[in-house]
């Protein structure tokens, strides 16, 4: 997957980067971009309604600029900011994450002042988050 590849002309190495920025993205294309797995991919597919990839003949998803810039969202959210599955559905459905970006408002463990609801909500919440692993693991067994 060197460079060397394409300087003779042949341009196999390098059909990807040619595709117009409105083309559609296979799901291993979207993966090897993001570094998520795909069957991460088609988790977060049946917890974010959003996520609606085009399925053609044999179930092979097409990805449009607009479900990898969620995607990418989706990914920052949960890995780099701390957000739990749960809180991003939240902030997708009440609106937080925008078209142009979004606002982090819910960060992850910041109860709200102490109150037996708030602690309630983070333990349901870890929990929430240790179900979601559980599902992942399985889905690598099951392999």
């Amino acid at each position: 997957m060197s460079d060397d590849t394409a300087e003779g002309g042949v341009e196999a190495g390098r059909t990807r980067p040619r595709k117009a920025p409105t083309a559609f993205r296979t799901i291993s294309e979207v993966a090897d971009d993001l570094q998520i797995p795909q069957h991460v991919l088609r988790f977060w597919e049946t917890k974010f309604p959003q996520l609606k990839p085009l399925k053609r003949g044999g179930g092979r998803r097409y990805y449009r600029p607009e479900d990898i810039a969620l995607l990418k969202r989706i990914s920052d959210l949960l890995y780099t900011q701390g957000y739990t599955i749960k809180g991003v559905q939240r902030l997708l459905r009440e609106g937080g994450i925008e078209e142009a970006g979004f606002a982090p408002e819910l960060p992850l463990g910041e109860p709200d002042r102490g109150e037996p609801a708030s602690a309630e909500e983070a333990v349901r919440e870890a929990l929430d988050t240790l179900e979601t692993l559980a599902e992942e693991l399985r889905a690598l067994l099951a392999r």
